[in-house]
């Protein structure tokens, strides 16, 4: 149905940030890292000033002395309780519900509206209804569902998961509703509605348009039914694969001699009376592969890690044949054709597949590389040695890299730099050159935020005031997810001066279970933050940031200090804030990272390469005790480190991503559709080194197909897009290009704006002045995909 589900951003690159995908074991968003080359300062001249603006030391000292905080944000206490996020229906748990069944009270009303339409200018409302109703319903839902998985207050949680499911079972009933289709397709086939429609409201028209179509609205009722049980069946079949996802083999039991090589003190806690019984699917396992000197032992853990158990693979077949069935249904050739024909840049597999292609012929010579470089570090031990098994890769690629590494430990020194109140600082400051905003700590309110840990910041502009809300929960508990993520609890919106009327009406009837607002337009918001210019008033987007740093430094004493991955893991969460936060636009359904999924990614990757420009990180990067500027060379060392075998990590992405495809072809429905033939398959042809052996079966282990099936190419793309970014919009970072406010204009103006209001490849076209990419299709997914080889070491 339309764009009436949940729209939190949980990033799934993210969620890879925290696990590797089990096709390489290493974590390759390194890359995102720009080049080191030997013409780096070692010690960047700062662009200060430093630390002469209120705001900007107090952002340091809120997040460096938890003190500082606690005594800062006592200041806006005050007896009222202002409820979670500012919304004053969520001041207790039953205001869960209050607030869902005034919603929907809402949203019936707007709904009654688009149904009864009849006349021209109703007619030209309906896309501004519909918008309107989506975003009704997301605010409680995307609310809801982050506090459900959130909150620590259990009682809270359940409160929440009741009025999601309220309101998620008011969208069911919405799906079997034909006339808001039909009255769309009414007003999106008459000239004298659509001629006098913005830009922004035909792109969400055609947005919900599609959404309708893929959610068989249009077929007969028997139809209905029947897509209504598949997707039922998908949703099921797929949270079984992945909670039942396991290997054939759950351990394995070795001999301690033959694990010579590894770190004793983890063999030791795996040794039971002289046996070592290692996990098949751990970090244990993991570390065997690349320290375990002993060929046979190794192979044995990569058979046994590379075989998922042949149910994992049965449940994940039945899922693809499942998807299979549910796109043919709806008039779809295949699953592939069905996704990404909703807001995706590529619009069918065959585009995808250009660009994988292209991808993996730019590749493919580093690639090749990499794999003789490993060959000869194997031959420093097996002279005679010919052939490279795929248990040796971990092994001798790991050799190579610590020949690069220093012969001091120097990721502690590294850390001492990265201070959580001092990147927080960079990244304030890195925004202010770039686009002209800031982050200014806000005490919040009683009962406005879900933990004392929470900070809350409100992003300033220099040329629109108060743009958004942001809070960061950054700090490790028990209790939290270990993934970070970005979510939108409520997106960028403009009000109508319609509806201020009607919110005004609805205070003068001081409803009872609602609370009283001083004047329409924080009624129309809930009570939560709002703006107001030249007349048009806009909610503001509200974001939360959750992440899990260590709170304080090793001494306990010291602030929480973050290591490199960490540093680049905000940098790139806060991606996908700006994103949200610059993308102010009129319609909910295209804000900020409502946009095309494949690039979504986009402003999130590009901020890795931020992360380690010596110009950005000489903002702010200094020792958190002597105050000293960052040695740049230790970053260089780092970077060196993590991107020496680039292009092969990038190899499997690409076999990953073409998989994707393969298995949500029409071949699904194939009568000896065999996923594993097809895996080796694409090993064999597309692979520089020798492919899983016979009798592995590693796609069972392949959770991302559940989750994000047929657009697992979206991590690649976004990745050669982000590095053409930098290199073309900011000059690989040279001569102080990346904190250039006039890069950072032309970036924004171009595309970050837009969120999902304007055709994404006329965004990229004009970010990059390329015209061949304004048209999109097959020919510039190939064009992206070509560029893939400058990315390489």
């Amino acid at each position: 149905m339309m764009q009436l589900r949940p729209k939190l951003w949980v990033c799934s690159s993210c969620l890879l940030r925290r696990a590797s995908p089990p096709a390489t074991g290493r974590r390759y968003f390194a890359l995102a890292s720009q080049l080191v080359t030997k013409t780096l300062p070692a010690n960047p001249v700062s662009h200060g000033p430093i630390g002469t603006d209120h705001s900007d030391v107090l952002l340091r000292q809120i997040f460096d002395a938890p003190k500082v905080w606690k005594d800062f944000a006592k200041g806006a206490a005050t007896s009222r309780n202002a409820g979670l996020f500012g919304n004053a229906y969520l001041t207790r748990p039953e205001g869960m519900l209050s607030y869902a069944h005034i919603s929907l009270k809402r949203a019936r009303a707007i709904v009654d509206k688009v149904l009864s339409a009849s006349s021209v200018d109703e007619y030209r409302a309906i896309v501004r209804h519909l918008d309107r109703l989506s975003d009704i319903l997301c605010r409680v839902l995307d609310m809801t569902d982050f506090v459900r998985v959130t909150h620590p207050d259990l009682k809270i949680q359940r409160k929440a998961s009741e009025a999601w499911e309220m309101v998620y079972q008011y969208m069911n009933e919405l799906n079997t509703m034909t006339g808001l289709n039909d009255q769309l397709g009414k007003a999106m086939d008459n000239p004298d509605v659509t001629a006098v429609w913005t830009e922004e409201e035909v792109t969400v028209a055609q947005v919900l348009k599609l959404d309708f179509m893929k959610s068989a609205v249009n077929l007969p009722k028997e139809s209905r039914d029947r897509f209504v049980e598949l997707s039922s069946a998908i949703s099921r079949v797929g949270s079984t694969f992945i909670q039942d996802m396991s290997p054939e083999q759950s351990y394995l039991a070795l001999p301690s001699s033959q694990l010579r090589g590894m770190d004793p003190v983890e063999a030791r806690s795996l040794t039971r009376r002289g046996t070592v019984y290692l996990p098949t699917l751990s970090s244990q396992a993991s570390q065997a592969l690349r320290t375990v000197q002993d060929e046979n032992t190794r192979k044995l853990i990569y058979y046994a890690s590379r075989t998922a158990s042949s149910r994992s693979v049965h449940t994940l077949e039945i899922l693809m044949k499942l998807r299979g069935e549910l796109a043919q249904l709806s008039g779809f050739e295949s699953y592939a054709h069905l996704s990404l024909r909703d807001r995706m840049m590529a619009k069918s597999p065959e585009s995808v597949n250009q660009f994988l292609q292209a991808l993996a012929l730019s590749n493919g010579p580093a690639a090749k590389q990499e794999v003789a470089d490993i060959l000869s570090e194997k031959r420093k031990l097996h002279p005679d040695a010919d052939t490279l098994y795929p248990w040796d890769r971990d092994f001798y690629s790991d050799a190579i890299r610590r020949s690069l590494r220093s012969s001091q430990r120097r990721d502690d020194f590294l850390s001492a730099y990265f201070s959580m109140g001092t990147v927080m600082q960079g990244l304030s400051r890195l925004f202010t050159r770039l686009y002209g905003i800031r982050f200014e700590p806000k005490e919040p309110l009683p009962g406005e935020t879900w933990h004392p840990d929470v900070r809350r910041l409100d992003v300033i502009s220099d040329v629109d005031g108060h743009v958004a809300v942001l809070y960061c929960d950054l700090f490790y508990r028990p209790d939290k997810s270990p993934n970070p993520a970005h979510f939108t609890l409520r997106c960028s919106r403009e009000i109508s001066k319609a509806e201020l009327a009607e919110y005004d009406g609805e205070r003068s009837e001081q409803e009872r279970d609602g609370p009283l607002f001083a004047s329409p337009e924080q009624a129309a918001n809930d009570g939560m933050s709002f703006s107001t210019k030249d007349g048009v008033v806009k909610q503001l987007p509200t974001i939360a940031l959750i992440c899990d740093f260590p709170q304080t430094s090793t001494s306990s004493t010291g602030p929480a200090l973050l290591n490199f991955y960490q540093l680049e893991t905000l940098f790139h969460e806060m991606g996908h804030a700006i994103h949200s936060i610059l993308a102010r636009t009129s319609f909910q359904n295209v804000s900020g990272t409502r946009c095309a999924t494949d690039l979504a990614e986009l402003p999130s990757t590009l901020m890795e390469y931020f992360a380690s420009d010596p110009t950005v990180l000489a903002l702010f990067a200094r020792h958190y005790e002597t105050d000293a500027p960052l040695p740049y060379d230790l970053v260089a060392d780092k970077l060196r480190q993590s991107r020496r075998f680039e292009a092969s990590d990038t190899e499997s992405q690409i076999i990953m991503a073409m998989l994707d495809q393969e298995l949500h072809s029409s071949r699904a429905l194939s009568p000896n559709f065999d996923s594993t033939e097809i895996f080796h398959g694409l090993q064999h042809r597309y692979g520089s080194s020798a492919p899983d052996p016979p009798g592995t079966r590693w796609q069972g282990f392949f959770g991302h197909l559940s989750g994000y099936g047929s657009t697992y190419y979206s991590y690649l793309f976004d990745r050669v897009l982000a590095q053409r970014v930098w290199n073309v919009v900011f000059a690989g970072g040279r001569q102080g290009a990346a904190l250039d406010r006039e890069n950072g204009e032309r970036l924004k103006e171009n595309l970050l704006k837009w969120g999902g209001s304007r055709d994404p490849w006329h965004c990229l076209a004009g970010a990059l002045k390329e015209e061949k990419l304004i048209d999109g299709g097959e020919g510039a997914m190939a064009l992206v995909g070509s560029w893939g080889s400058s990315s390489q070491v």
